[in-house]
């Protein structure tokens, strides 16, 4: 049985170390007496950080004070830093992790072939946390209420939190929203995840019809590889300095109650200074390989005009904006108003359906104070209609087009290039990405393609994939 736990662990990438322990939450047999191994597991979370058997470190008094030093809590309690508690199938409720400050990650994650059902998840005031493997929801409760289904955050009283790791987990409201109609998109979805700390990586996880997706506030995040399906108001949000979204798929925005006032963006970031919204600055995010498309369904009567990548109240300042695929149904496919040293590379901009609003565009303009943006180089693109304005605000290598079959196998979904697509070989290697959305090495050919896929009929992939 360890030996396959340990494979299962050392196949989702789980830090083990040869001391490190395994221990068991039954929701269904578990009880608290239990000693927390695999013949006698506990019965639940709450029950081990209530009574003390997590070894663990915390700040010594409260409120928390910038400079305070941890101590150790709970010394000699049977999990330590390094360990895994393995949850087994059944209803966990709702899991809190808080006041838990460990040196190398404490993992909780699903048993092998177990999925464990939460109503929600808070990781607050804590630090090397990693869960992977839950199936989170609301409906899992006795009534379904909407709510924020994951909250990774600082606490003001008790103290921040960092170095947290959510992988692998499926998070929805319903597990069928077919039957909802406007109000119901609004009122009755719960939000996906939100991250108010620091060096929160987000990866691998499954969003399904809820409200918000994956909003984060806190510097250096990563949020990679999750796949949003099903939203009413935006996918992503990124509104800390240096956060990285990449290889992010956000799909099926869904139009809101005609009350509802969010301008839903498939990203969207704007900033907060001293004078408010729109009066500071936002720096160092990167924006690789994502993928937004309004509605995969035209004739789906809730199919809404989801801006694509809309950043309205700058300034941002050094970010980086590459191998980006907007298929939407409105003028703003990549729009940023008040931009500084950044770049906007090999990104591919499509209207998903003809006619107003739309076409989207790829937009770099004044900030809403008349201030202009500057130093902003926008290059290797494919869209269906560009806007630049600014102090050394340059576009070159790109194509703005009108006959999107000349260009791509299959629009506005498949946008790989056909064979002798003018795009080929067309762009610049200055600044270029060196693969594109799909990881595949640029260039394939003589040149560097035009958008955010290279063209190749061998292609060679990054991280040894070869298609």
């Amino acid at each position: 049985m360890k030996t396959a736990i340990l494979a299962f662990a050392l196949l989702l990438g789980a830090p083990f170390a040869a001391h490190a322990n395994e221990f068991y939450i039954d929701p269904v047999d578990g009880s608290d007496a239990g000693d927390g191994s695999a013949a006698n597991p506990w019965r639940s979370l709450e029950a081990v950080f209530e009574d003390g058997l997590i070894e663990t470190r915390d700040w010594p008094d409260y409120p928390y004070e910038d400079g305070m030093q941890l101590v150790t809590v709970n010394a000699g309690a049977p999990v330590r830093a390094g360990d895994t508690i393995w949850l087994l199938d059944g209803y966990h409720g709702d899991l809190v992790i808080e006041h838990a400050y460990n040196t190398t990650p404490i993992t909780v994650a699903a048993a092998p072939g177990a999925t464990p059902h939460v109503r929600s998840l808070t990781v607050r005031s804590a630090q090397n946390w990693i869960v992977r493997g839950l199936s989170i929801s609301p409906s899992y409760a006795s009534s379904n209420e909407p709510i924020d289904l994951v909250e990774i955050s600082d606490h003001n009283f008790f103290g921040p939190a960092w170095d947290i790791e959510l992988a692998d987990c499926d998070l929805f409201s319903v597990d069928d929203a077919s039957g909802w109609g406007a109000s119901e998109w609004v009122d009755l979805a719960s939000s996906g995840i939100y991250v108010g700390a620091a060096r929160v990586s987000v990866h691998d996880n499954r969003l399904r019809n809820v409200r918000f997706g994956i909003s984060v506030d806190g510097a250096d995040a990563s949020i990679r590889r999750n796949v949003i399906d099903g939203f009413s108001a935006d996918g992503l949000r990124g509104l800390g300095d240096r956060d990285v979204f990449e290889y992010n798929t956000v799909m099926n925005n869904k139009i809101g109650d005609p009350e509802d006032d969010n301008h839903d963006d498939g990203f969207q970031s704007w900033t907060v200074g001293p004078g408010g919204v729109g009066t500071g600055e936002v720096t160092g995010v990167v924006l690789r390989g994502n993928l937004f498309i309004n509605s995969t369904d035209p004739n789906d009567p809730l199919r809404s005009s989801m801006q694509g990548i809309g950043c309205f109240d700058g300034y941002f300042v050094g970010w980086t904006v590459e191998n980006n695929v907007v298929v939407t149904d409105h003028w703003h496919g990549i729009s940023f108003y008040g931009m500084r040293d950044s770049r906007i590379v090999n990104n591919t901009v499509i209207d998903n359906v003809e006619g107003q609003p739309g076409p989207p565009w790829i937009m770099v303009t004044d900030h809403k104070d008349g201030s202009p943006s500057s130093n902003v180089i926008v290059r290797n693109n494919l869209s269906t209609d560009l806007s630049l304005e600014g102090v050394d605000v340059t576009g070159d290598h790109n194509l703005v087009f009108e006959d999107a079959n000349a260009l791509f196998i299959a629009p506005p979904f498949d946008l790989h290039l056909v064979p002798g697509a003018v795009a080929i070989d067309a762009g610049s290697a200055e600044l270029a990405p060196d693969v594109d959305i799909e990881r595949r090495h640029r260039p394939q050919g003589a040149g560097f393609d035009l958008g955010a896929y290279e063209y190749a009929v061998d292609a060679i992939f990054a991280d040894g994939f070869d298609g």
